[in-house]
């Protein structure tokens, strides 16, 4: 007889004569709730990738799971990198094209990196749950996801490559006369001491304003007006290319690819960052084909950063009679229960809360294709010490150092001799701090913000046929009557598409049946229909709203076999057959 004690002894034996098996390495982990066990690609979630990590990582998604994950590039870079997206689905059960779709990109700014870890880890968590979790089996049986973790992986690599702050480049590397003296990027950033971070500058002066803390030397101190400090401070680290006394006035170039979108587009002058026209820039030009040639794509999901919010439009008040009544509960309902699933993290409106955004992507989403489109903006100082740090700025950061990153935030003071200003002091926080999450903070925050998108992505619409029912008229004729139920908080058709009429009508559709007659009925208890005459077997329906049905109905002449179709472009397919 086989008994437990004797396994445990087998194993041991096997494992003292160097035998491994599979199985004996699977034992050695304990499944963790919510999160892939022993996945078939392992990635690491507490670090960051450059454009060709997150492409590798994305391959080898693609290989492991060839059944519901497929990789193609929509466009090129400016540069020419291919601009990679993942389509994830159940392939077995339907075409992409015919599922409601949800469109997830990150990365749309330089520094605003975490987008494409949380984008990656969306994709790495729905192929690696499929095989044993039922609601992501169902999700990608019912819905589609197209994944884009970086579009804009030239400014990516420059990032991450090149000497910068937290808070630059904003988006590309062109050099700029932002002094005005008819030179281009001779003051631009110099990483003086080759650390890869641009950092701050101070030097000792008789007329100084800042002392080092005495309990902490990183510190800097302003002293009192009456009062003389030890140090001046020079600004960031850098140098006076054309002897005007300021640092670094020539940076890198500003233009915004979240300006550059086709709603409400505005040019320079008025909204700094705009370039020439709308769409100038080929990344964004890319994902804009994508999504006219995705009709399916219903919901949208962008990741900035920082600040911890759920941003949804309008970007400008002048563009408020955009978003409808109708649809803002949608998007209340949905962002309410994100802030309950990412603490720290609030619900806001861009131009009230914010500032005003002309040309946004948020906004170009949902204003010429319907679509209901979402942006976080990610990392907020809640998430080390769970509690509200807003208002302590730098105080806090050097106690999070000290306290969580051990040190490794900082750049300590240390002397080099400047060119220009002899012995100076080069110290400071580093690029990837503050605005980028520290890596133990990264996978916890990518999944909160991942199950907030697959929430969103669960509730784009979902059709049925239910309660058809037949009534004999007499005369050789009957009705048939049936109801398209929506599962679903989101309609078929935003607000913004009926009032434009940007996507086809639902449609209806009787097969096996001679139909005379075709009607849409607006309400049953005092018989009130309108009637389709062209085409009646193939009724159209201009929306099927979220939470609630529409009833339609047929006259037929002939046909005991018969079923019903539905197709919407942002709905899916549904379909009902009469058991014979």
């Amino acid at each position: 007889m086989i008994t437990k004690k004797l396994i445990l002894s087998l194993a041991v034996g096997a494992l003292s004569l160097g035998s491994y098996t599979t199985a004996d390495a699977q034992e050695k982990f304990f499944r963790a709730v919510g999160t892939p066990h022993n996945p078939k690609v392992d990635i690491a979630f507490n670090r960051y990738y450059t454009y060709e990590g997150l492409v590798d990582n994305m391959k080898k998604i693609a290989a492991a799971h060839p059944d519901i994950a497929k990789l193609e590039t929509i466009g090129k870079s400016f540069e020419g990198r291919d601009i990679m997206t993942l389509t994830i689905t159940d392939f077995s059960t339907g075409k992409d094209t015919d599922k409601p779709g949800m469109w997830i990109d990150g990365n749309i700014h330089s520094n605003e990196i975490q987008g494409g870890e949380f984008s990656l880890y969306g994709a790495w968590y729905l192929t690696e749950m499929f095989a044993d979790n039922e609601f992501v089996q169902q999700l990608l049986k019912d819905k589609v996801f197209y994944i884009t973790p970086t579009i804009n992986p030239d400014a990516r690599n420059d990032f991450f490559l090149e000497p910068n702050t937290a808070n630059s480049p904003r988006s590309g590397m062109i050099t700029l006369d932002n002094d005005g003296d008819g030179i281009a990027g001779e003051d631009g950033m110099d990483d003086l001491d080759g650390d890869g971070h641009i950092t701050m500058m101070i030097r000792k002066s008789p007329t100084g304003r800042y002392i080092k803390d005495p309990q902490d030397g990183r510190k800097l101190i302003m002293v009192g007006a009456d009062k003389v400090g030890e140090y001046e401070m020079l600004g960031q680290e850098g140098t006076d290319g054309d002897g005007d006394g300021r640092v670094n006035d020539d940076g890198v170039g500003y233009y915004d690819p979240n300006r550059d979108w086709g709603w409400n587009w505005q040019p320079d002058y008025i909204q700094r960052g705009a370039m020439r026209y709308p769409f100038t820039l080929p990344e964004n030009r890319s994902v804009m084909e994508f999504v006219m040639k995705h009709p399916n794509i219903a919901g949208a999901q962008s990741f900035h950063n920082s600040g911890g919010m759920i941003l949804r439009g309008p970007g400008a008040e002048e563009d408020a009679g955009t978003y409808n009544r109708e649809d803002i509960r949608i998007y209340d309902a949905i962002a309410n229960k994100g802030e309950e699933i990412i603490p720290g993290y609030r619900y806001l409106t861009v131009y009230k809360d914010m500032y005003s955004v002309f040309g946004g992507e948020l906004d170009w989403f949902y204003g010429v294709r319907g679509v209901f489109t979402y942006s976080n903006e990610l990392m907020t100082p809640y998430l080390y010490f769970h509690k509200d740090s807003q208002g302590r700025g730098q105080d806090e950061m050097f106690k999070v150092d000290e306290l969580l990153t051990m040190g490794d935030a900082f750049v300590n003071w240390h002397e080099f001799e400047h060119p220009q200003f002899g012995t100076v002091e080069i110290g400071g926080f580093k690029k990837n701090f503050g605005r980028a999450h520290p890596g133990f903070l990264l996978e916890q925050d990518a999944h909160r913000n991942i199950a907030f998108t697959i929430y969103h992505g669960y509730h784009t619409p979902k059709l049925s046929v239910m309660d058809v029912k037949e009534e004999d008229l007499g005369g050789g004729l009957k009705a048939i009557t049936a109801t398209i139920f929506n599962e679903r908080l989101m309609p078929t058709h935003a607000s913004q598409d009926l009032k434009y009429k940007i996507e086809r009508p639902d449609y209806v559709t009787l097969s096996g049946a001679k139909v005379v007659a075709g009607f849409v009925v607006e309400d049953e208890d005092f018989n009130k229909l309108t009637e389709q005459k062209l085409t009646p077997e193939k009724i159209s329906v201009a929306n099927v709203p979220g939470m609630t049905g529409v009833k339609v109905k047929w006259i037929v002449s002939s046909g005991s076999n018969y079923s019903i179709t539905v197709d919407s472009a942002k709905g899916g397919k549904a379909s009902w057959k009469k058991e014979k």
